[in-house]
């Protein structure tokens, strides 16, 4: 079936018709949109927190300490008789903006280092062999010693994970902006005369979204998965502000007993990381022209 990434550029549809064809394609394929709605009820959870549990994560009540999942705390209550139905809740605007904040500042300096890279050839070795040295080192570890350097804090988490995720997606964009480069528009803009910033970010960049858009979805779940494992080291978002990783590092101690207090915040990061790595999936099966999947 042809579409509009198949049509010559004389018979190209316009560009509202051409977002209207990929947002029907989009919402064909079955993991986009379960991912998405997964997603977004979760984003949705997260902003009716207070409508949805009616009180404060922090408010503690030590009579109803370990209260197990119950009428009255559906999710149960911590060793401070907390209730982690209103913690999860409220932890999940903690956790999904720490994850949307790394992932959007790991595209963001990927992008920029990637498409330097790319068109300054005589920089390319030497960044490339940057990337490389930060790639020697697992993400999780860089992680772990630039916030254990910056303080436990969010702003310290945030970037941390984006600095861990940076030299990844510093190399999609660069094997993309490789191929671009040498397609004949931008060889018409560079003989028009036109900069090396013009190039790069009128006719380079538009056309590497595409995989960068996709790469953001799976940091977004790497971010959030991250920030569970630096909490329970210790080192995330400082308490008593909740978060699903500290939660989860807070219930350690009595995992035997008060087995509710880590299982809740552990499913939450387990739906999330499945919704947007299945948002992800049909991003990248939609928008990479080499795969021929119809939804």
């Amino acid at each position: 079936m042809t579409d509009a990434t198949t049509l010559p550029a004389a018979a190209m549809p316009p560009r509202s018709a051409r977002r209207r064809i990929l947002m029907r394609r989009l919402w064909r394929h079955r993991s986009f949109r379960v991912g998405a709605g997964i997603v977004a009820v979760i984003v949705l959870m997260a902003v009716a927190a207070p409508l949805l549990s009616g009180g404060q994560p922090n408010a503690m009540s030590l009579r109803n300490r370990f209260a197990p999942p119950s009428a009255d705390f559906i999710f149960g209550a911590d060793n401070f008789g907390r209730d982690i139905f209103t913690r999860v809740l409220y932890g999940a605007r903690i956790s999904l903006w720490i994850g949307f904040a790394s992932a959007m500042l790991a595209a963001a300096g990927g992008a920029l280092v990637g498409m330097a890279s790319a068109w300054f050839r005589k920089l390319d070795g030497i960044i490339m062999r940057i990337m490389d040295a930060l790639l020697a080192f697992p993400a999780i570890l860089l992680a772990i010693g630039i916030n254990a350097a910056l303080g436990p804090q969010v702003s310290s988490v945030i970037i941390a994970l984006a600095s861990a995720y940076v030299p990844r997606m510093a190399r999609i964009v660069r094997a993309a902006a490789l191929v671009v480069r040498e397609l004949d528009y931008v060889d018409a803009a560079r003989v028009s005369g036109a900069g090396a910033g013009r190039i790069i970010f009128r006719h380079i960049l538009p056309n590497v979204m595409a995989p960068l858009l996709v790469s953001v979805t799976f940091v977004f779940a790497y971010a959030i998965l991250a920030e569970a494992a630096l909490s329970f080291l210790g080192i995330g978002p400082p308490p008593p502000h909740p978060s699903w990783g500290n939660i989860i590092a807070e219930g350690r101690d009595y995992s035997v007993e008060a087995w509710w207090i880590m299982l809740f915040p552990g499913l939450a990061i387990s739906l999330a990381a499945l919704g947007m790595n299945l948002l992800g999936d049909g991003l990248r099966d939609v928008l990479d022209p080499r795969l021929k999947i119809e939804a």
